[in-house]
């Protein structure tokens, strides 16, 4: 077991998922695993192993923000010898060709974090992105189900509230969508030499003030959730 994690070795498979709410966690687990055991309850950040289509995976819930997330990752790859890491999200979006209910792949990720400057030192700067194989894999599931996808360059802020940050800036540079966790995901399964990509619904829109409500919210999150487990599946031996 880890400090945040209290699971027996082996009890983990080698390919998780990872929605930040832990209550996100318990539906995905209850909803569309099977034979679903409860590993961890350690602050309530509830996780999971089942079955999903003849696959032993796992779910695992990060919490928000990039230092919470990067917490459960290190745990799962250095611990418990977890390959294949999922993020299963919310975003909001920032470029106009962005739609409410469309899920985001996030092919790279962008951050005002100082996780990258910590980690490389001055002069360097980085740029986490999401493992091919993964990142493949989603796009060709998600173009044969007709889900309607965006592929592309992410934000991974520190702060949810942000009103200094020059997002329109960002947009002209072709970034599509913001979030708060993946550029700690992909830094540190680069790290580990491990497998990782984010998979998200576009709950919100920023420069449209466009939001979904809780019953679309819902029926569009089990779309991207889907996905992600099918994901998965195909990537795990």
């Amino acid at each position: 077991m880890s400090i945040h994690i209290d699971a027996p070795a082996g009890s983990i498979a080698q390919t998780v998922l990872l929605p930040g709410d832990p209550l996100r966690a318990k539906y995905m687990a209850e909803h569309f695993l099977t034979d679903v055991t409860q590993y961890n309850s350690v602050r309530d950040a509830f996780g999971y192993t089942g079955t999903y289509d003849g696959k032993r995976l796992s779910v695992q819930a990060t919490g928000m923000g990039i230092p919470s997330i990067a917490i459960y990752a290190t745990e799962l790859m250095r611990d418990y010898g977890v390959q294949n890491l999922i993020r299963t999200g919310t975003c909001g979006g920032m470029d106009n060709d962005v739609q409410l209910r469309d899920i985001v792949l996030a092919q790279a990720a962008s951050t005002d974090s100082s996780i990258i400057a910590n980690t490389f030192g001055p002069g360097m700067y980085f740029a986490p992105t999401a493992d091919y194989k993964l990142l493949r894999t989603a796009a060709d599931l998600a173009e044969h189900a007709g889900l309607h996808t965006v592929v592309g360059n992410v934000l991974g802020e520190d702060r949810f509230y942000n009103d200094e940050m020059d997002r329109q800036k960002l947009v002209d540079y072709g970034v599509k969508a913001t979030e708060m966790e993946t550029p700690g995901l992909y830094l540190l399964a680069a790290k580990f030499h491990r497998r990782a990509l984010a998979i998200m619904t576009v709950s919100d829109h920023l420069q449209r003030d466009e939001h979904l409500s809780a019953a679309d919210r819902q029926t569009t999150l089990d779309e991207m959730i889907k996905l992600a487990f099918d994901t998965a599946a195909r990537v795990t031996e």
